[in-house]
């Protein structure tokens, strides 16, 4: 009820019809008369007028406590008189103030949200936060991807092939002669980075530690939308045509977007699966909603006794049979 009371006398409240207000711009003063100047005087005018006052009410000019306290009181009153009718804009609202006293209000949120509201251009605000974004993106990629090339240079398999294309392309110096001059560790050097661009170049990683592609940068995703969109449409649109309609029979890419799409894989992680186990679903027919079924019901029957056998899970459900009471975090 206090606070409904305060709302009807805040609307109901009628301010007197005065073009100066307290709190707001020069107070009970008119800028334009601190200054000295008129409303018709141009820009420059306004900070040759300043400019004046203020070498006149300079604290630094003035001796003496009290004449330094006068002068501080009439140098922050011209400051503020000239900050408001220098910008265009706010000197633009200070006139339609002057002309319409009686909209207090709206002179109210003016003048607070001209002094609390951003400088900055929204639109800079946002491109700056995208370029960030996918600065930061394309960051952990190449981290990922190069934690993946490190990891798979120390797998003996793998370093034994790079370093059989290596001798064979003649990347690697065996010549002990040329090798004079070099310590071990600058021979390792030149081996290991050899062998992990050989890794790079042959090596097909998937998923979510693949190479990066400027595709997958969030600018590049914002400004290809329209052409993926009209792409997009255009495909769900043949898509309709041809099995909806036509009852044309699958080919094996249509089979392979059904079983992700039961499955629920991003393109990363649909990425990640090899030939063999998408030939695997091919062959249990997974494209069929049936199929799929009767295999995910066969997955969580064979993953639930894979967890009956672990001795890790037998030790957390006879803890949780043995302790009935809820977990807490705290003092009860």
């Amino acid at each position: 009820m206090h606070l409904m009371f305060m709302a009807l006398v805040f609307i109901s409240y009628s301010p007197p019809v005065d073009a100066l207000y307290d709190g707001m711009y020069c107070g009970k003063e008119n800028c334009y008369d601190v200054l000295g100047v008129s409303k018709d005087d141009s820009k420059g005018d306004i900070a040759k007028a300043y400019r004046k006052l203020a070498r006149v009410w300079h604290p630094d000019m003035h001796q003496g406590a009290e004449a330094k306290q006068k002068a501080e009181k009439e140098f922050q009153r011209v400051a503020t008189a000239y900050e408001i009718l220098r910008d265009a804009d706010s000197r633009s609202d200070y006139d339609y103030m002057l002309d319409n006293p009686d909209e207090f209000y709206y002179h109210y949120y003016r003048y607070y949200y001209r002094r609390v509201s951003p400088k900055v251009d929204v639109r800079i605000v946002i491109a700056v936060t995208i370029s960030v974004i996918s600065a930061c993106q394309y960051y952990v990629a190449w981290s990922n991807y190069t934690s993946a090339i490190n990891y798979l240079i120390q797998v003996p398999k793998h370093r034994m092939r790079a370093m059989d294309i290596a001798r064979k392309e003649k990347l690697i110096e065996i010549d002990k002669k040329k090798l004079r001059g070099k310590s071990k560790s600058e021979i390792r050097e030149e081996e290991e980075a050899v062998l992990k661009k050989i890794l790079q170049e042959k090596m097909d990683i998937r998923g979510g530690y693949r190479r990066p592609r400027w595709t997958d940068v969030l600018w590049v995703r914002l400004i290809i939308f329209p052409y993926t969109l009209a792409v997009y449409i255009k495909w769900y649109a043949t898509w309709v045509w041809r099995f909806d309609i036509n009852k044309e029979d699958y080919g094996e890419e249509e089979k392979l977007y059904l079983i992700k799409k039961y499955m629920k894989c991003n393109e990363t992680q649909w990425e990640s699966v090899d030939d063999e186990q998408r030939e695997e679903y091919l062959r249990l027919e997974l494209w069929k909603k049936e199929e799929f079924d009767v295999y995910k019901a066969e997955q969580e029957a064979e993953m639930k006794a894979k967890l009956a056998q672990s001795s890790r899970y037998k030790s957390i459900r006879r803890y949780i049979k043995n302790n009935k009471q809820q977990m807490t975090f705290g003092p009860e």
